[in-house]
């Protein structure tokens, strides 16, 4: 599945709340099989990845995926047994910073605990959203030089990108997305949303049932945001509204005329807009890496191709719209579920620079070449993202490496 699709959503039109606009997505059916719920840890969060490897974050939530396909009426693992909406998992008074450790960024939980019972199979799973795809970003090429080549340290060849950071922004940061969740209606049958700062896409979120949407609507106060949604939505303007006519004329004659008109209406958003508002996420090609297994059902994380080109934005040149998340599909191939998280164009940059060098062996002079430009601005391009540090100071002159407070970094252990 090279693509993401919608499928089996339709766009309803947009809400406006400044420069924030959300789509709100509807399914006619929900999907069958799956349900989405929330833990709630509100703190700083670390991940053992390997046993060589942590990745340390603020980590507000965790989802629990049920795939037992018992709804909550049915008093199965998707109601009583789970994690109620707010619950605080950890001890210590209000006011104490709880670090939570987890073992893995996918983890199926363990028998007696919500799961079939005694000896059934394992139908319930935590993990951590938009953490998983992070982490597989950081992850990108993290090893360093498979060459020892003259040009990088001792420190490159040894430890690799160790640690790797990067920045990331609250949700309740976002300027206008908190007034804009607690404004809007949701629709009936809502099982996503498509969130836009500046009318530029900024994350896409999708889940199989429209309850799991109601539970989890407030959840993206909480998710994390790329420096360019932050921006845009700090700087931009206001958007223009969705503006909907419908001509008077023998044909509304009735209510049932005027309803059908509406509904036309409606239509001509989801074929006309949809596509646009969301074009560049859905055309664009990303590598999937499977996950976890959850019986129909597969969890996946992407990246993109990180291919560079200059895109006319509302505010200047920019790098061409590029995104990672993570997705659960079925066995037909549906999205379930979606999340994503739009690169920042330094962020893009890093991806493209790390995969050039990685495609050839970390050799200098091969990936100059294959860049189009000379050894020397290949070294300056190097220093410019962060990693000038790994070349040696001899044959470089590398800069000393500046502490940046981050959101999320992933390191090895001395």
């Amino acid at each position: 599945m090279p693509r993401l699709d919608l499928d089996g959503l339709t766009a309803r039109p947009a809400q406006v709340w400044g420069g924030i606009r959300l789509v709100p997505l509807v399914r006619d059916e929900p999907m069958a099989g799956l349900r989405l719920r929330r833990e709630v840890y509100g703190g700083a969060g670390e991940v053992l990845v390997d046993p060589g490897t942590r990745y340390v974050s603020y980590i507000p939530h965790g989802f629990v995926a049920d795939w037992s396909g018992e709804g909550p009426e049915d008093g199965g693992q998707g109601g009583g047994q789970g994690a109620a909406y707010g619950t605080q998992l950890g001890t210590g008074r209000p006011e104490t910073v709880r670090v939570h450790r987890h073992h893995r960024m996918v983890k199926r939980l363990p028998k007696g605990a919500g799961n079939s019972g005694g000896g059934g199979p394992v139908t319930r799973a935590r993990f951590l959203p938009l953490h998983l795809a992070l982490e597989g970003y950081l992850a990108l090429h993290f090893g360093g030089p498979s060459i020892a080549w003259d040009e990088w340290s001792r420190q490159a060849v040894r430890h690799g990108l160790s640690p790797r950071a990067e920045d990331a922004y609250l949700g309740l940061t976002v300027r206008g997305l908190g007034d804009a969740l607690r404004v809007f209606e949701i629709h009936p049958g809502q099982c996503g949303v498509l969130i836009h700062t500046a009318d530029a896409l900024a994350a896409a979120f999708v889940v199989p049932h429209p309850d799991d949407y109601r539970a989890l609507h407030p959840s993206l106060l909480q998710d994390l945001f790329g420096e360019l949604v932050h921006q845009y939505a700090f700087y931009g303007g206001r958007v223009p509204e969705f503006e909907a006519r419908i001509r008077d004329g023998r044909h509304l004659e009735t209510l049932a005329d005027l309803r059908a008109a509406a509904r036309a209406q409606e239509r001509a958003w989801a074929d006309t807009y949809t596509p646009l508002l969301a074009r560049e996420l859905l055309s664009a090609s990303y590598s999937f890496e499977r996950v976890y297994r959850m019986g129909d059902f597969t969890l996946r994380r992407f990246l993109p191709s990180f291919h560079r080109g200059d895109a006319a934005g509302r505010y200047g040149r920019r790098e061409a719209e590029q995104h990672i998340g993570e997705v659960i599909s079925d066995h037909k191939g549906r999205t379930a579920y979606l999340k994503t998280f739009r690169l920042s164009d330094g962020q893009i940059r890093r991806g493209h620079l790390l995969s050039r060098l990685a495609a050839h062996d970390w050799h200098l002079d091969r990936t100059a070449e294959a860049l189009g430009t000379g050894r020397e601005e290949l070294v300056r391009r190097i220093h410019a993202a962060g990693f000038g540090a790994l070349l040696r100071d001899a044959a470089e002159g590398a800069r000393s490496a500046r502490t940046a407070h981050t959101a999320a970094k992933q390191m090895k252990p001395e």
